[in-house]
Formats: C-alpha cells, structure tokens, sequence
C-alpha cells in the first residue's frame, strides 16, 4: 500500500501514521528526513541540494523529487509506504504523481486529515512536555494535564510539565498554518489538485476524516475508508 498523507500541524497525522506503519507494516517516510540524509551523507543530490539552502534559495522538484523517488524504491519500502511532509503545493502534487507513476509506484490512497484552522493553533499552543515522554495537551481532553497556569503536571504520570519556546511562539505557528491553509499555492492547494488526480484515477482512494474527533475514532474512520 502506498499512501500520501496530508494534515495540518495537530491534526494527529503524526500519531495515524504511526498506527498506519505498524498495522500495514509500511514504512514512514518524511520528506524532512530525506533531506537531512541526503544532505549529511554527502550525495550529489544531497550537494546540490545543500547549494541552494546555503543561498537560502528553496530546493527545486527536480533535485527533490528524485530524492524522494531514491527513498521510496529502498527495500524497507517494498512492502509500502506512507510519504509525509510531500508535496506542499499544486505543481509539486502533479510533478509527484507523473514521477511516481513513471516509476511503476502509483498511489493507492491519499489521506487527508482535516481540522479547523482554529483549533489546529489551540492544540499546537497547548502542547505540553512530559519527562517521561506522555503526550500532554491543554487542548484535547483525552490527553489534558492536571493542575493549572503554569503548574501542570502529567495526566497519566503526574510528572511536572514543561512547554517548549516552539510551542507558545504564536507567530512562528501562524506562519506554519498560512502555509498549509493556504488554498492556491500552499498545501490545501496540493490536497486539491491530488482530489483531481483521484476523480482521474478510479483505482485510488481519495479520503477525508475528520481529525478533531478522539485517536481512535479517526483511527477507526482510516481503516474503514482503506479497507472499504
């Protein structure tokens, strides 16, 4: 199963695709990651790419495409995939597509995780960090710490809580989500032009489930819509 998956910051994509790895036995491959290897392993794409980054120019599709492409067709992957972070507007979606379906790698699902743009900042700002690695969020009831201000204290480990200067930098999270909300050039704008590419391809699953309901219940909603 290869599956390309969309969300915006506290959608939970980190979290379903997880679960999506484990229970498909695929392998989770984000776009972030692939530049990071390429570029601390010294390759020639990796080169290039780090050129344009030192020039603090953004890295072109047809040096990040390829890397993409190199990545997806590693043994880990050929039992299938889940691609997160990639593409994050319209040109890139159809350039992916052509590229992966030249490859013999079409997809089989596009999964889009939606939530509000408002409550998306209340869980990004509401995150909280536990020592002991329990996720914690002021925002969602399910995970919500105890106490109050600022002495909150783990929900399942009574830990004291910590908050990370990323996760109240409220004008670095706007940035984050314009990017993403952003219909024409952004990457609701890639999740638009891949719906086109699904009514195009009868063989691929176009799904949407809401991702401000509890983990399991978009957990559940996720399998159903793939196993239908």
């Amino acid at each position: 199963m290869r599956v390309l998956i969309f969300g915006p910051n506290g959608s939970g994509k980190g979290t379903q695709s997880a679960i999506l790895v484990k229970t498909y036995s695929l392998a989770h491959v984000e776009s972030g990651g692939i530049f990071r290897e390429n570029i601390k392993g010294g390759t020639e794409l990796g080169k290039e790419a780090k050129a344009y980054i030192d020039r603090g120019e953004l890295v072109p599709d047809s040096i990040t495409i390829p890397m993409i492409l190199d990545r997806l067709s590693r043994p880990d992957c050929e039992s299938g995939w889940i691609l997160d972070g990639f593409p994050r507007n319209p040109a890139q979606a159809k350039a992916l597509t052509e590229s992966l379906e030249a490859k013999d790698m079409p997809l089989d699902a596009v999964l889009v995780i939606e939530l509000a743009r408002d409550i998306a900042k209340q869980r990004l700002m509401g995150r909280r960090s536990c020592p002991a690695g329990h996720p914690n969020n002021t925002a969602i009831e399910a995970i919500r710490p105890k106490g109050e201000g600022d002495d909150l204290f783990c929900w399942k480990c009574g830990a004291k809580l910590s908050v990370r200067k990323d996760d109240v930098d409220e004008a670095a999270i706007d940035q984050r989500l314009d990017i993403y909300f952003d219909e024409e050039n952004g990457t609701l704008g890639s999740v638009h032009e891949m719906a086109r590419w699904a009514e195009a391809n009868p063989n691929a699953k176009f799904i949407r489930v809401d991702g401000e309901s509890a983990i399991d219940v978009v957990r559940d909603a996720i399998a159903a819509k793939l196993n239908a």
